[in-house]
């Protein structure tokens, strides 16, 4: 969990605290009302649990601030999207989640997004969508709206196209030989990197397998300088707090210095075609 997402658990909780001693309850007190207890008190005022919604309201109805209530439960909320469990975030399907992303990228005029595995989605043809949304949906034991969810994000990348808008992508030069569906699939996608290059407003940068490790860093995108989302293996992290965003736009700033782009990205792409023309992957399909 980033820090962010620990300094508000534990403002939210130095704030609850601070409701119920000005109130004058003790938290054994507090905790012989149903449904309170003792060490959760401790856990949620210390910023070491998140409080549910009904602890929230027993808090403001046992210290007499049920005025408080909305604005704590606004600010609970907050912290609780900052930090979305999969489970959550796809658990009404691909569709659903290709749709938060577009509420975010049609906010912003500058789009970063480093994927270190695989080829971004606003990059993505649909034939390697369906394949890497397929085993997202197999491994996560989704509802499978795998139709629906490629429709969706092939629509989002509509957005390239609008003016007012700026896109840097970088992607590892790993991703250019990492098998997502087939190499028919991965040979239509490098054909695709090879046609963004030039594209007005859109830049598109390749770190070499070669390169020095200066920062290590999972996949993120960077909306303006507004708010990074990191997807981990588990959950979505969004990162509001200003020092960590910097840190991001560091990190993003020396993978592009590092970068090839232009015709020495059209060779590296142009390179990785050639290998898989040459000795195509084979796949056993029993697995």
């Amino acid at each position: 969990m980033t820090s962010s997402v620990q300094e508000a658990r534990q403002a939210f909780g130095l704030r609850l605290r601070e409701l119920r001693k000005n109130s004058g309850i003790s938290g054994r007190e507090l905790a012989a009302h149903p449904g309170v207890h003792e060490s959760k008190i401790s856990r949620i005022e210390h910023g070491k649990a998140t409080p549910s919604p009904g602890d929230v309201r027993a808090y403001c109805r046992l210290c007499n601030a049920d005025d408080e209530l909305p604005e704590l439960l606004a600010s609970l909320h907050n912290i609780d999207a900052a930090y979305m469990e999969w489970r959550r975030v796809l658990g009404a399907g691909i569709k659903r989640a290709q749709q938060l992303v577009m509420k975010n990228e049609a906010a912003a005029e500058f789009i970063r997004n480093y994927e270190p595995q695989v080829i971004p989605g606003l990059l993505q043809t649909a034939e390697y969508a369906e394949a890497k949304l397929r085993s997202v949906i197999q491994f996560y034991n989704l509802p499978n709206d795998l139709d629906s969810g490629v429709s969706k994000r092939m629509e989002r990348q509509q957005i390239l196209y609008k003016r007012g808008r700026r896109f840097h992508f970088l992607i590892s030069e790993k991703s250019l030989y990492g098998t997502v569906g087939d190499d028919a699939v991965m040979l239509g996608q490098l054909d695709r990197l090879l046609s963004i290059i030039g594209m007005p407003r859109v830049t598109l940068g390749v770190v070499p397998l070669t390169a020095e490790v200066i920062v290590s860093v999972e996949n993120f995108m960077m909306f303006d300088n507004r708010v990074i989302k990191v997807e981990g293996h588990t959950a979505e992290l969004t990162i509001t707090q200003p020092r960590e965003i910097a840190l991001y736009g560091r990190a993003f700033d020396i993978l592009a210095r590092q970068s090839a782009t232009g015709e020495a990205a059209r060779t590296l792409i142009k390179k990785a075609i050639n290998a898989r023309r040459r000795s195509p992957i084979k796949h056993d399909l029993t697995e």
